[in-house]
């Protein structure tokens, strides 16, 4: 049994990994989320702080347990998912399933699948970044606040099956084609016109030269006068 059990969240990468690592790493994949909001409800007690129920979720029972063994039988634990608010909160999450301490479990992450990034990565591991799962919370928080509100509208406006959900990005989207809808409704078409000359005229030696003017388009409310009385005068110098 390896000493070190480092946890990323592809499969694919796993392996590779692994071999850079050397025979003190056993490298496993949680393959993305673990754990999720709770379907029954919101999951989400309003009354104390908005605070999140998560439970894990489907399909991923077995996952859990495998890596909770390893765990179990391993000196150290290292995560390795992606650099991102999400990629840190499977971290946290990863945490909280498996019994770890964020304040001390080696927090690890690397920009390319090569044996020195990956050497250099365990080199210098972090903790857990709490902003960065902070701000994950808050969004999918937000997701399911909205949505959970917002969905059964969508599902009475607009005809297709119960599938369709909404939430904080979705929501804006929504917003934004009302309001673009209601100002095309709310336009009222008006004619308009745009003017060209070709005018003739003397220059200061005397000898003719011909020009092209054109004027922007005008509505019917504006006079030609506006068009033409700037050119003429010019013709007339």
């Amino acid at each position: 049994m390896a000493k070190n059990l480092l946890i990323v969240e592809s499969p694919a990468k796993a392996k590779t990994i692994e071999k850079f690592l050397g025979k003190d790493f056993q490298v496993k994949s949680c393959f993305g989320h673990i754990r999720d909001l709770e379907k029954a409800g919101m999951g989400i007690d309003i009354e104390r702080d908005f605070k999140p129920r998560y439970v894990v979720s489907d399909g991923k029972e077995k996952v859990v347990r495998e890596l909770k063994t390893l765990a179990g039988k391993s000196e150290e634990v290292w995560l390795a998912t992606d650099e991102d608010r999400e990629g840190e909160a499977i971290s946290w999450h990863l945490c909280e399933v498996l019994g770890l301490n964020p304040d001390t479990t080696k927090r690890i992450v690397f920009h390319e699948i090569t044996k020195p990034a990956i050497k250099a990565a365990v080199e210098t591991p972090r903790k857990l970044d709490m902003n960065l799962v902070n701000a994950q919370q808050a969004r999918r928080v937000l997701d399911r606040i909205v949505g959970f509100e917002l969905s059964p509208v969508l599902w009475r406006k607009i005809s297709v099956k119960n599938n369709l959900s909404a939430g904080r990005v979705q929501s804006v989207a929504v917003r934004l084609i009302a309001e673009r809808e209601r100002e095309i409704n709310a336009f009222e078409t008006q004619s308009s016109f745009k003017l060209e000359a070709v005018f003739t005229a003397t220059d200061t030696t005397g000898k003719q030269i011909h020009f092209k003017a054109e004027g922007k388009k005008y509505n019917d409310s504006q006079s030609a006068e506006q068009f033409y009385n700037p050119v003429l005068a010019l013709t007339t110098r």
